[in-house]
């Protein structure tokens, strides 16, 4: 298992925002957290990725315990999040944001590799190169952050809500993006309010409801379960 997560708790202060939640991920495949606002998505992105520390369970990795590991340790490590709301640096141009993506990697031909090949990825970027992050629209910030995230040569790719505010036709182009990578070899564990649209994409889910898990299955059981027809997908 690339990613297994045992009875993680992580709090802010005296407010328990996971408690004990298991799941694992597969190399290889994608996976969905879904839940309503404050269900704990965000708090269990950002403990896998050190932002947030646990104070109860444990994170194993490709092989190896990281918890409570730095957030720069485990980017060492290749698992690498995109974070909700793009987080670009909006003075720095496009080339100088992917450049950032590399900041720990010293291979000059792969990083040159890999710059090349996020720009055939991305034809809006390669057209945009030069110009400030910060001019882009919300959807080329969204292809950007995930630019910058591949230029780190990630093993697991942890989304958080990639098609917030975009608009429906972006938010298309994003998620083929998503299926692309995936197919590319890059396991993804993804966080997105769009349930309906995350789990079609998705090999298996998670339903997260104030801090633990609910519901799993797969996301064809996910999206037929009635119960999650009626909380996320606005079916009656």
């Amino acid at each position: 298992m690339l990613l297994s997560v045992k009875d993680l708790h992580t709090s802010y202060g005296k407010i328990r925002a996971i408690k004990g939640i298991s799941f694992d991920v597969a190399e290889g495949e994608i996976v969905t957290l879904i839940g309503a606002n404050g269900a704990g998505k965000s708090t269990t992105l950002r403990t896998l990725s050190g932002l947030e520390s646990p104070h109860k369970g444990s994170i194993t990795f490709d092989g190896e315990d990281i918890t409570g590991k730095k957030p720069h340790e485990i980017t060492k490590k290749s698992l690498i999040q995109v974070p909700e709301g793009r987080r670009v640096f909006p003075q720095m141009t496009v080339a100088e944001n992917l450049d950032l993506g590399a900041f720990l990697r010293n291979d000059k031909e792969g990083i040159k590799e890999d710059y090349e090949r996020v720009l055939d990825f991305f034809p809006r970027l390669k057209e945009r190169r030069s110009q400030k992050a910060g001019t882009l629209s919300g959807g080329e910030q969204q292809m950007l952050a995930m630019g910058r995230a591949l230029m780190a040569k990630p093993k697991l790719l942890t989304l958080d809500e990639p098609s917030m505010g975009l608009a429906p036709v972006i938010i298309e182009v994003i998620f083929e993006i998503i299926l692309k990578l995936n197919g590319e070899g890059i396991t993804i564990l993804l966080i997105e309010q769009n349930a309906n649209l995350a789990l079609g994409i998705s090999d298996r889910g998670y339903v997260l409801e104030t801090g633990i898990i609910k519901l799993s299955g797969t996301g064809d059981e996910l999206l037929a379960n009635e119960e999650v027809r009626k909380a996320y997908l606005g079916e009656d």
